[in-house]
């Protein structure tokens, strides 16, 4: 009777230990951090100080910061102005590459390099390009435009950020719809195209809805990631987030603010928790909205 009940136990803790692995990593990179970021939003500890229990001191003092609505409110733009692009032309995109045609390759390959190339090497480059003395303006006055302050003017920062993410990001979507038009069946275009249907109408009719799932997760994806913006407004704008900070994300402003010496830790944790809140709500529009068109 002992040997089956051995068996039975290590039956039932075999699975634990080859998930103990991935399970500590999870706890200590994802659970503590979270647990601990909650925690220390109630808190006001900063860099050398432990700090003491504030309760929500930290979230009222974010209704009355003004760098907070900053950040916020270029969060949003963000989102507006990278997430239809980045739905729509991805999937444009993949239906160019899709064909079986000499030389196809090599055009799916530059269309991902992006994707596989640092952020801050290519923000560094698209920095470099749009500069005042960059390669865009030198062009632009060379025709006689004369130059743009692509670096320095508040609102044409943010859209040059905004062309850096979805240049970057159209490889990587490209290829999740690459993987969905494969699973079209090619029937459904041929019996469109027996029907008078042309190339605008299959594809509003046909390759649209037959991708719409995908297109719900890209827009899920680049919801999230547009507004967690980082790296390519930190290395367009500078640290102090373009002119006057107007051009600071949220992000930037928690890097900024926990950072440092003197950061007060405690009121970065009460913004990441604010950013993480907002992230989770984007996912359920988007999945509800999702829903709703399926009903």
């Amino acid at each position: 009777m002992a040997a089956p009940l051995r068996i039975k136990r290590q039956l039932a803790f075999g699975p634990w230990l080859f998930a103990a692995p991935g399970l500590l990593v999870t706890g200590a990179f994802v659970l503590y951090p979270f647990v601990s970021t909650l925690a220390n939003s109630f808190t006001d500890r900063r860099t050398l100080d432990p700090g003491h229990f504030v309760g929500l001191a930290n979230f009222r003092e974010l209704l009355h910061d003004e760098m907070f609505w900053t950040g916020l409110r270029n969060s949003v733009l963000y989102i507006l102005g990278v997430v239809p692009a980045l739905v729509v032309l991805p999937l444009l995109l993949a239906l160019l590459v899709r064909k079986n045609i000499p030389g196809i390759t090599f055009f799916r390959s530059v269309f991902y390099t992006p994707v596989v190339a640092s952020i801050v090497v290519v923000g560094l480059i698209w920095v470099w390009l749009l500069d005042e003395r960059g390669l865009v303006n030198s062009l632009l006055e060379s025709v006689g435009i004369g130059r743009i302050g692509f670096l320095s003017d508040q609102w044409l920062l943010l859209l040059s950020a905004m062309a850096v993410t979805v240049w970057k990001g159209l490889g990587y979507y490209m290829i999740i719809y690459l993987a969905a038009l494969a699973n079209v069946p090619r029937e459904l275009h041929e019996a469109a195209a027996v029907d008078g249907a042309g190339p605008v109408r299959r594809f509003l009719s046909v390759t649209v809805p037959a991708v719409r799932s995908t297109m719900v997760l890209v827009a899920a994806l680049s919801s999230v990631a547009a507004f967690k913006v980082f790296s390519e407004v930190y290395l367009m704008a500078g640290p102090s987030g373009g002119p006057a900070g107007e051009d600071t994300t949220l992000v930037m402003l928690v890097q900024r603010t926990g950072t440092g010496l003197t950061g007060r830790v405690g009121y970065a944790c009460a913004l990441s928790v604010v950013v993480f809140a907002v992230t989770v709500v984007l996912m359920l529009l988007v999945l509800r909205a999702d829903r709703r068109e399926e009903s």
